[in-house]
C-alpha cells in the first residue's frame, strides 16, 4: 500500500452534505487502511484545521453554502501547500477543474464518479510522499554540499598553511644554506689569509735577520741608508700581516672590561680630528652600560676604523652618531658575522651617507674587498674590525638603506667582572735619557705614496738621520703610540682616510713637543695654516728644491729644544 505505513491516513474533509459525507467515507475505507476524517463546514474551522504536518490529504467540495472551494484551495496553498488538495463535487465542471489543477491543486473527482476516489488518493498520497522525499533527497543533498564546501575550505586552509609553513621552511633553509656559504667562504679566506700572513712572515723574519746580519758589515753609508729602506719595508710588512691576522682571528688580544662609553668620550676629539669639521658627531651613550670584555686599544681601532669608513661614505658634511646599549640577542644568526645569542654591549656607528646595496653588502667583510678608489683604501679595515669583533666572541650587524646610511653595530660580550679598565691616562717619558751623544734625530715621513716617500726618506737618509716611515695618518699615530720618542714628523698634508691636517692635530694634542713639517704639492696656504703650519718655514712643497728639504729639517731640529720630554700612555709604557 502507497501511503503512510504506521498509524491511519488523516484526511481533512471539507463538505456541507451529511450524505456525501457518508457516501465518500464509504469509499475511502476500501483503501484497507485505517483512516481519521476531520470534518470542517465553515471557512474559519478549514482555516484553523489547514496546518503543516496536521493532515495527509484535503478533499475539499467545490460549492458550499458560505464558503467555496476555491477558496479553500487558496487558504490551503497559503498555510499547508506540502498537503495535497483534491476536489470532490458534485457541480465542478472541466473547465473548473483544468484551472484548479493549473493553479497547484492535485486532482479532482466528481461525485457521479465517487468510485474513483480510492485510486486518486492512492495516487494523490505517493505523489506527496515522492515529492516529501525528493525534498529531504535535496536538503540532505544541499546539507551535504554545504558540509562539503566546508571541508574543502577547511581542507584548503589546512593545504595554504601547510604551504605557508613549506615555503618559510624553504625560506629559512635558503637563509641558513646563504649563511654557511657565507662562513664557509669566509672561513677559507681565513684559512688562506692565516696561512699567506704565517708564511710571509717566515719571509719577513728572514729578510729582517738578514738585515741585521748585514749592518754588522756594511760601512758605506749609501748602503746602510739602503738596508733601513729595507727594514722599513719589512716593518710595513708586518703591519700588514698584522691586518691579515686580525681578520683570520689569530692576532694576539688582551680582553679586560672595558666601559665603552668612557673610551667614547676620551676619543671625541680625535674622532672629530679624524673626520674633520664638517662632520657631526653626535652620541647616545646608555646611562647603566654593561662593562664590555675586550682588548681596549684594539676596541679603539675599530671605533676610529668606522669612523673613518663613516666618514668616506658622506660626501659633504653629514652626522656620525655613537650609540652604546645593553642587548639581549634571542635570534639565531642569519649571516656569518652576526652574533650568536646571548647578552651583548652594543655600539653603534652610523652615518648618513651613500648606503650599500645588497651586493656590496655581502662581501663588506671580505679582505681586500673595497669600493673606494684606487689607492683611497686597502679593503683591510673592515676585515680588520670583522675579525677582532668575532674573536673576541662578539658580532656584527649592518644595517643599511641606499641613499640614506649605514649603521655598523658592533656586539662585544658581557664582563662578568666589576673592574671596568678606565683610558689610558698619559705621563711623562723622558725619550733623551737613553740616547747616547751623537746620536742621530729620528725622523717619521708619513706619505700614501710609496714612490714619494721613498725619495722623501732617500733624501733624509743621505742627509744623517734616523727614519721611521708610515703609509697614512693612522698608521703615523699607531706608530707613534708605539715609540713617540721622535725628533720631527714630516707629514704629507693631502692623504685618503686621516689627511695629513687631522693627523697634525692629533699629533699636537696628544704629543705636543714633537714637531711637524707640512710637505705637499698643494697652494692652498689658508689650509695649510688651519692645520698649524706657522710660517714658510713649516712647508716643503713639491717636487723638492734643491736642497729645501734638508734646511727646513735642519732648520726646525735646531730651534727644538734639547733634552725632549714626550707624553705617552700607560698602555704604551707597559707594551
Amino acid at each position: 500500500m502507497i501511503g503512510r505505513t504506521a498509524g491511519p491516513f488523516r484526511i481533512l474533509h471539507l463538505e456541507d452534505s451529511d450524505l456525501d459525507a457518508e457516501l465518500i467515507e464509504a469509499e475511502l475505507e476500501r483503501l484497507g487502511h485505517p483512516i481519521h476524517i476531520v470534518r470542517v463546514i465553515t471557512r474559519d474551522a478549514f482555516a484553523a484545521e489547514a496546518r503543516p504536518g496536521r493532515h495527509d490529504l484535503i478533499l475539499a467540495d467545490y460549492v458550499l453554502p458560505a464558503f467555496d472551494g476555491i477558496s479553500a484551495f487558496r487558504i490551503a496553498q497559503a498555510q499547508c501547500p506540502d498537503i495535497p488538495f483534491v476536489f470532490c463535487s458534485g457541480t465542478l465542471g472541466e473547465d473548473i477543474a483544468v484551472e484548479a489543477l493549473k493553479d497547484g491543486a492535485t486532482d479532482y473527482v466528481t461525485k457521479q464518479r465517487i468510485d474513483r476516489l480510492p485510486r486518486i488518493v492512492v495516487r494523490a498520497l505517493a505523489e506527496a510522499r515522492t515529492r516529501a522525499e525528493k525534498r529531504a533527497a535535496e536538503a540532505a543533498l544541499q546539507a551535504l554540499n554545504q558540509s562539503l564546501e566546508a571541508r574543502v575550505a577547511e581542507r584548503t586552509r589546512e593545504l595554504a598553511e601547510a604551504n605557508a609553513a613549506l615555503q618559510q621552511q624553504i625560506a629559512e633553509r635558503e637563509r641558513a644554506e646563504e649563511a654557511l656559504r657565507l662562513v664557509q667562504r669566509l672561513e677559507a679566506i681565513g684559512q688562506l689569509t692565516s696561512g699567506v700572513a704565517h708564511d710571509f712572515n717566515n719571509l719577513l723574519t728572514v729578510i729582517s735577520g738578514n738585515i741585521e746580519f748585514l749592518e754588522r758589515d756594511v760601512t758605506s753609508e749609501r748602503s746602510k741608508r739602503r738596508l733601513d729602506m729595507m727594514r722599513g719595508a719589512a716593518a710595513r710588512g708586518a703591519s700588514l700581516t698584522a691586518q691579515l691576522l686580525a681578520f683570520s682571528r689569530r692576532q694576539r688580544l688582551e680582553p679586560k672590561p672595558v666601559s665603552l662609553n668612557r673610551t667614547v668620550a676620551s676619543m671625541r676629539d680625535l674622532l672629530q680630528s679624524s673626520i674633520g669639521g664638517a662632520v657631526q658627531i653626535e652620541t647616545a651613550l646608555q646611562a647603566d652600560l654593561w662593562p664590555a670584555l675586550v682588548d681596549a686599544t684594539q676596541i679603539e681601532l675599530v671605533i676610529l676604523n668606522l669612523a673613518i669608513n663613516a666618514r668616506d661614505a658622506m660626501a659633504v658634511g653629514g652626522r656620525l652618531t655613537i650609540e652604546t646599549a645593553n642587548v639581549a640577542v634571542a635570534g639565531a644568526p642569519t649571516r656569518p658575522e652576526q652574533p650568536s645569542p646571548g647578552e651583548y654591549v652594543m655600539i653603534a656607528v652610523s652615518d648618513t651617507g651613500t648606503g650599500m646595496t645588497p651586493e656590496v653588502l655581502a662581501r663588506v667583510f671580505e679582505p681586500f674587498f673595497t669600493t673606494k678608489a684606487v689607492g683611497k683604501g686597502s679593503g683591510l679595515g673592515l676585515a680588520q674590525v670583522f675579525g677582532f669583533v668575532k674573536q673576541s666572541g662578539g658580532g656584527i650587524r649592518v644595517d643599511t638603506v641606499p641613499g640614506e646610511g649605514t649603521s655598523f653595530k658592533v656586539y662585544l660580550p658581557r664582563a662578568e667582572s666589576e673592574g671596568v679598565a678606565s683610558p689610558a691616562m698619559a705621563t711623562e717619558t723622558d725619550c733623551a735619557s737613553p740616547q747616547s751623544p751623537g746620536t742621530k734625530p729620528t725622523l717619521l715621513v708619513v706619505d700614501d705614496d710609496a714612490w714619494v716617500r721613498e725619495v722623501t726618506a732617500t733624501r733624509l737618509g743621505e742627509a744623517g738621520y734616523d727614519l721611521r716611515e708610515a703609509a697614512s695618518g693612522l698608521q703615523a699615530l699607531v706608530a707613534l703610540e708605539a715609540d713617540p720618542c721622535v725628533d720631527l714628523v714630516v707629514l704629507d698634508f693631502a692623504m685618503p682616510g686621516m689627511n695629513g691636517a687631522e693627523a697634525a692635530t692629533e699629533i699636537r694634542k696628544r704629543w705636543p713637543e714633537v714637531p711637524v713639517l707640512f710637505v705637499t704639492g698643494y697652494a692652498d696656504m689658508e689650509a695649510l695654516t688651519q692645520a698649524g703650519a706657522v710660517g714658510a718655514d713649516a712647508i716643503v712643497q713639491k717636487p723638492f728644491r734643491d736642497g729645501e728639504l734638508e734646511r727646513k729639517v735642519a732648520a726646525i731640529l735646531a730651534a727644538r729644544p734639547m733634552p725632549h720630554l714626550r707624553l705617552v700612555s700607560d698602555r704604551e709604557r707597559s707594551a
